[in-house]
């Protein structure tokens, strides 16, 4: 995400990296660049210019011209300025109320449907909490059926009424329900339209008037820019919503409508989604997003998803197997379908700082495990055990079983007990044995 507008902002910065006596006029060129970089990636002009004003203001009062790196102090002014345009810290999202209401509106296509199951998701595995999810899209064919199909991959139940038409009645029946069966937060997915009307609108107006939501979450698309802007501003000027959340993040690489949304209407981005999956969601850190924007990485996000994978009674297990050297196929595959659990791969990665250039032009496939696993699964679970039994007719069969080559089987089977030994080593007398077998490698 935001790669086009990060290696705008990386020129812009330049001008201020070169040799020359850094004046005024270096540092007027470059803000002038950076204005250009957020327009160009389809920010609100007014916002742009705001933004810079202020960029140029603080710059010029900590005295960049006479710093030693001014192309640093810059980096970290505009830093901090973009978290502070995004809405400077994350925005919770409001589960007061007994059940907690929560109204999901936004035009057709938006990703509403979608972002309901994941929403239910989230809050059933996260916060703990017990969703009904309401199918009040009456209208958009199949609306219903969708999100039928996505409670179903969540486990959490969808309320409907057959044949019913109306989604005022669906929504106070469907928060009755939930207060007799005890299911403490209630979504309630709603219908849209292609573009704004008066019908949609006098709808939304009034599911909220009949269930008086707790939280009002506007959904939009971030690939429509500043289009998107536009139907927030008129959406909450109807709605009063309590917060946005950007969908198909990941497919944007300018970043217009995040940078612009919250200025606009003054409401938090609370979350952001950034895939198929429906694990693919994320509470929006705006000081995170300004390190992504700036190609700093993101290690406090990449952490917490290991963090949500780890499981400290397998590690301790896993931690005994290397110490006897034991470590075999069985629990690599588990490594592996951890880092799967994780995210998409590429965005993973994207998350160390450095990487997300290095990998700007390189295509990183979900499936890149695919083949290892292939092999793993064509093993005898005796194989899988005991990696030592590998022979020559042991691998030509794994290699044709898993439809790879035996070349490919047997560099498996190095990469695997190279990563064996340093495990042990590593484990076995942590750094210092890692040292010593640093400093035994040959020199160049």
């Amino acid at each position: 995400m935001f790669e086009n507008l990060t290696d705008r902002l990386e020129r812009s910065f330049k001008i201020l990296k070169g040799e020359g006596k850094i004046t005024e006029i270096n540092v007027a060129e470059t803000i002038k660049e950076i204005r250009k970089s957020l327009i160009e990636a389809d920010v609100n002009y007014k916002v742009a210019k705001t933004f810079t004003d202020e960029v140029k203001r603080k710059a010029l009062g900590m005295n960049v011209l006479n710093a030693i790196k001014p192309g640093q102090l810059m980096v970290k002014i505009v830093h901090d300025e973009l978290a502070t345009l995004m809405g400077g810290k994350a925005t919770d999202i409001n589960l007061t109320g007994n059940p907690t209401i929560i109204l999901i509106a936004g035009l057709q296509g938006s990703g509403k449907t979608t972002f309901s199951a994941k929403l239910a998701s989230h809050l059933k595995s996260k916060k703990g909490k017990n969703p009904l999810l309401v199918a009040g899209d009456v209208y958009r064919p199949a609306a219903i059926d969708q999100l039928k199909v996505l409670g179903q991959q969540v486990n959490v139940p969808v309320f409907t009424i057959p044949g019913s038409a109306d989604p005022i009645g669906i929504a106070k029946e469907a928060v009755k329900q939930a207060k007799n069966n005890g299911q403490n937060v209630v979504i309630i997915d709603t219908a849209g339209r292609l573009a704004i009307d008066e019908e949609m609108m006098k709808e939304v107006e009034a599911i909220k008037k009949a269930v008086s939501p707790h939280e009002i979450l506007f959904v939009v698309d971030s690939m429509t820019g500043q289009d998107a802007v536009n139907t927030a501003k008129e959406f909450n000027d109807r709605l009063n919503f309590d917060g946005v959340v950007l969908t198909k993040l990941d497919g944007d690489t300018r970043g217009g409508a995040a940078l612009s949304i919250r200025a606009v209407v003054d409401k938090p981005i609370k979350f952001v989604s950034t895939g198929e999956k429906l694990d693919a969601l994320d509470v929006f850190h705006p000081d995170r997003m300004a390190d992504r924007i700036l190609g700093m990485g993101d290690i406090v996000s990449l952490v917490e998803k290991a963090q949500e994978q780890y499981d400290a009674e397998k590690a301790r297990e896993l931690h005994k197997k290397i110490l006897k050297d034991r470590f075999n196929f069985n629990d690599f595959l588990d490594q592996i379908s951890q880092i799967k659990k994780m995210g998409n791969l590429k965005d993973l990665a994207g998350m160390i700082p450095g990487m997300g250039k290095a990998l700007k032009d390189i295509d990183i496939d979900d499936n890149a495990f695919k083949s290892i696993e292939a092999i793993i699964k064509s093993m005898t679970p005796e194989e899988r055990e005991n990696p030592t039994l590998m022979n020559g007719s042991r691998r030509k069969r794994i290699a044709e079983g898993s439809g790879t080559s035996i070349a490919e089987v047997n560099r498996l089977l190095k990469q695997f007990e190279d990563m064996r030994k340093l495990m042990k080593m590593v484990s076995g007398g942590g750094a210092k044995n890692l040292a010593r077998m640093m400093n035994q490698m040959p020199r160049r």
